[in-house]
């Protein structure tokens, strides 16, 4: 194993333990707990005077850090048998060596697996602006009065909710009509309303023609649905992507093929274009989650070593963004199933017809439910709701074995739960659930 400080944050765990999902989302707790003390949902609850220690909750999320790092990866490395660990960049001298620091190391077969960064903002201007990264805005001194985000996909999102939810006035700018583009409509109108209900500004159809810095202050000057505008705020975060850490690799040394953003071109088996070289995780491109990056090394090195000609079924993969509510996902959108020709039925439904949702004094979200009109068959769920993404895991399961909306409900499901809105958007193809009593099939 051949590991390294390839770019900030890039230790001993990869992105997700360090600069990823457990800083990001120990913060954006502590953000949902704030501004649920301060707007409780129950007129019988007064908590007072609601505050933040933001060098503590940094702190905290340090400290958290720093342990998962070395419970879930120093220590679980240190058990591995015949693995051994070196420190520093390594990079293709041949097809079958590498080189780390002054050492090469010859080997009959090679993972590429070096992750991926904060894609760097390219705008006019930017060269002379002290802007973010999700990097450095999980480890800012001093919470700022105010931010814009640049980009409004889940990172962005996520960030510019936690941030409002520390105190900080955000502004948020989306370059396509609307945020979460690639998402339900339904889902992604919801969520802007939710949002600006906080008090985040969001803007979509945004076009930036340029950044600059007066003292403290971050100007971005864009067109917004081609009418000019300009916004300044103490920070400017930019969540514009993410790319690959190839770049020091020398992968033609090794005849591996990257696309033209650099990425590691892989088949379905995981193997590069160099028969000797398989990659796995961000370094090969979206999705880039750690979970389906931990199937793809172990799809990688099952196949590398003769094993099995074992294939991932992407469309089985689900994917989360964590605001509150929470969305989640799996399987084909609406729009996506009719480009494939399916004929399909949507059940659309709003979490206010959910039982728990009004019990926990929380109704905002939708389900929606997408299948073959045919078939019946489940071919995507998607969900805003709270615990969007401990919801998903049944849509999961319905994708992956081709299960009906017939089977869904056919399903017994514990009442009160929020999981029971999946079962009721599947009985809501064949009757009005806001004309049932509760747990009728």
């Amino acid at each position: 194993m051949v590991g390294g400080k390839a770019t900030k944050g890039a230790t001993v765990g990869g992105t997700c333990v360090n600069v990823g999902c457990v800083p990001s989302k120990n913060l954006i707790t502590v953000g949902t707990a704030l501004h649920g003390a301060a707007q409780p949902p129950f007129r019988a609850i007064d908590y007072g005077r609601t505050k933040l220690d933001f060098e503590r909750a940094i702190a905290e999320k340090d400290a958290l850090v720093r342990k998962m790092r070395k419970s879930k990866y120093t220590e679980v490395l240190g058990r591995l048998r015949n693995v051994e660990y070196i420190p520093g960049r390594g990079r293709f001298v041949s097809k079958n060596e590498v080189k780390v620091g002054g050492e090469v190391i010859v080997a009959k077969k090679f993972l590429i697996a070096v992750g991926a960064k904060a894609k760097a903002a390219t705008v006019k201007g930017i060269e002379d602006v002290d802007y973010l990264t999700n990097e450095e805005a999980l480890s800012l001194k001093k919470l700022p009065d105010s931010l814009i985000v640049v980009g409004g996909r889940a990172l962005g999102l996520e960030f510019a909710q936690m941030y409002s939810h520390f105190g900080t006035k955000v502004t948020v700018l989306q370059r396509s009509d609307k945020i979460l583009p690639e998402g339900e409509p339904e889902i992604s109108f919801a969520l802007r309303g939710y949002l600006q209900d906080e008090g985040i500004d969001v803007q979509t159809g945004v076009e930036i023609k340029s950044v600059s810095q007066s003292g403290g202050t971050k100007v971005v000057r864009c067109a917004v649905n081609g009418k000019e505008k300009e916004f300044r705020a103490t920070q400017l975060l930019f969540a514009v992507g993410r790319e690959p850490n190839t770049d020091y690799l020398d992968a033609e040394k090794a005849g591996v093929e990257l696309d033209g953003s650099g990425f590691v071109k892989v088949n379905e088996e995981m193997q590069t274009s160099a028969p000797l070289v398989w990659a796995a995780g961000d370094v090969i491109g979206e999705p880039m989650l750690e979970t389906i990056a931990a199937k793809e090394g172990a799809v990688a090195v099952t196949n590398a070593f003769g094993e099995g000609r074992r294939r991932i079924d992407f469309g089985e993969v689900p994917r989360a963004v964590f605001t509150y509510p929470e969305v989640a996902s799996v399987g084909m959108t609406d729009a996506e199933a009719n480009g494939k020709g399916i004929r399909c039925a949507c059940g659309v439904l709003p979490l206010d017809l959910v039982p728990k949702a009004q019990i926990i004094g929380d109704t905002r979200g939708v389900i929606k439910l997408v299948a073959d009109v045919n078939t019946k068959r489940v071919l995507g769920l998607h969900i805003l709701a709270p615990h969007a993404a401990d919801l998903i895991h049944e849509g999961v399961l319905a994708v992956k074995f081709r299960m009906t909306i017939d089977d869904i409900i056919d399903t017994v499901h514990v009442f009160p739960t929020l999981s029971e809105a999946i079962k009721l958007a599947a009985q809501s193809f064949y009757k009005d659930v806001g004309a049932l009593s509760c747990c009728t099939e």
